[in-house]
């Protein structure tokens, strides 16, 4: 489906002119027209005027149906999943490593931040 056949199916089905959808728009007639026509490709902020002037929610002027498609989303993994030190025996050390910074001395804490970058570095062969 092209969106500028859309546009005009859904204009035409309101009984709206091109002039109609200026006026409702702010946007030229001969944009308009050459939108539905096909040689120009509208951006989203430019649909967004058209569904508000067509009076249709967004998703119509992608989608032929009566209801809005179901939305499928895959199945990602939550911050907490992937985190370390979020569950299991890696949040009881970092739970302790958290308690035992807290009572050293600003100097140990820089200094341990700087041993760890070192640590963390790739390795080179």
């Amino acid at each position: 489906m092209i969106i500028g056949e859309r546009l005009r199916a859904l204009r035409q089905e309101k009984n709206f002119s091109q002039g109609e959808i200026e006026k409702r728009t702010g946007l030229l007639r001969c944009y308009i027209s050459r939108v539905e026509h096909g040689h120009t490709v509208p951006a989203v902020e430019t649909l967004e005027k058209f569904a508000r002037a067509l009076e249709v929610p967004m998703y119509q002027l992608f989608y032929d149906g009566e209801n809005p498609p179901k939305l499928i989303l895959p199945k990602s993994k939550s911050a907490d999943d992937v985190a370390w030190g979020s569950k299991g025996k890696d949040a009881i050390w970092l739970n302790k490593f958290r308690r035992l910074l807290g009572r050293a001395e600003e100097s140990d804490r820089k200094l341990l931040m700087s041993i760890a970058r070192k640590m963390a570095k790739p390795k080179a062969d």
